[in-house]
């Protein structure tokens, strides 16, 4: 099967895979230029950045490809404005919200000329975005890693979506394998996000004893969390999980504020970080439903050549 080009505004991807921007600096400048160099699109994970750092990374990943490089923010964060704000005057590509939008984010992509792309778990949210001018829409099912905002299957929703909205629809949750992007092309989806592949790549961000949980981990080591975000998270089963599970006291000794809104039950942002530097005592690993499926760690060259020969191997209309 041949794989159609992205076009997302005047954007125009020439394979229509976009990299999840995972956080907290699991996709960074490396990952997102490895990915944006073999044509899709490589996303910076933003959120739990400060200005300067989100400025270097952006410059960086400027300087290792001329691909298209975007950011992902979680709306929840209290800087979230300043951070897009941010992305927009370095000259990003695209914006790329999670778990949560505004009308003002709608309105700073059309000052800078810049495509807006939400992630939303339903149509009537798909369509919410449009009518503020998003310039296409991420459709994110209960198989994706992170902060989700359904228990229902991308497959479900992705028709749904499609139906409601005339921009482009990025279908996003338990797509690993080449099989899975043909079967959501088919479906009327313009492309794909991927995220736990592309965390356990040569490039990602992650440290090593993560991705070797990313390689051993099975359908049962898959777990949901409650996030002090307000949303339930799907993770791997770890250490610090166990404690959410006993009931231990997690609480920050001194609270940052780094979200709008916030249980107090844990630090998200600190947790994800721990994770980050390799410490799964004080730490929580992210993780899509399907991480089973994953049993190389690969640099994301092969990663795409490994893909696109899955593809090229399935026949038209299949």
């Amino acid at each position: 099967m041949k794989l159609p080009e992205l076009r997302i505004g005047s954007l125009l991807a020439r394979i229509p895979i976009v990299q999840g921007g995972m956080a907290v600096r699991i996709s960074t400048s490396r990952l997102a230029a490895a990915v944006a160099q073999e044509g899709g699109i490589g996303i910076i994970a933003a959120t739990g950045m400060d200005i300067d750092e989100l400025k270097r990374e952006i410059r960086r990943a400027r300087e290792l490809t001329r691909g298209i490089i975007g950011i992902n923010c979680l709306f929840a964060v209290r800087n979230f404005a300043d951070l897009v704000k941010t992305a927009l005057e370095e000259g990003i590509d695209l914006v790329v919200s999670g778990a949560g939008f505004s009308r003002d984010m709608f309105q700073w992509g059309q000052a800078w000329k810049t495509p807006i792309v939400p992630i939303v778990s339903s149509a009537r949210l798909a369509v919410a975005a449009e009518k503020l001018g998003a310039s296409a829409v991420v459709v994110e099912g209960k198989e994706a890693g992170g902060h989700l905002g359904t228990t229902e299957p991308m497959k479900k929703i992705l028709p749904e979506v499609l139906q409601a909205v005339k921009i482009p629809v990025i279908a996003a949750g338990g797509i690993i394998e080449g099989r899975d992007i043909v079967e959501v092309i088919s479906m009327g989806a313009s492309g794909v996000q991927m995220g736990t592949r592309f965390a356990a790549s040569e490039e990602s961000g992650a440290p090593p004893n993560v991705k070797q949980l990313y390689l051993h981990g099975r359908h049962e080591d898959v777990v949901l969390i409650h996030s002090p975000v307000g949303l339930p998270g799907r993770a791997l089963k770890s250490p610090f999980w166990e404690k959410l599970m006993q009931g231990d006291d997690l609480g920050p000794d001194i609270c940052d504020a780094c979200l709008k809104k916030c249980s107090g039950a844990f630090c998200i942002l600190e947790a994800l970080n721990r994770a980050q530097k390799g410490d799964l005592e004080k730490g929580l690993v992210f993780v899509g439903e399907c991480v089973e499926k994953i049993r190389e760690i690969l640099p994301v060259h092969t990663i795409f050549q490994n893909l696109l020969r899955e593809i090229d191997a399935i026949p038209e209309g299949v």
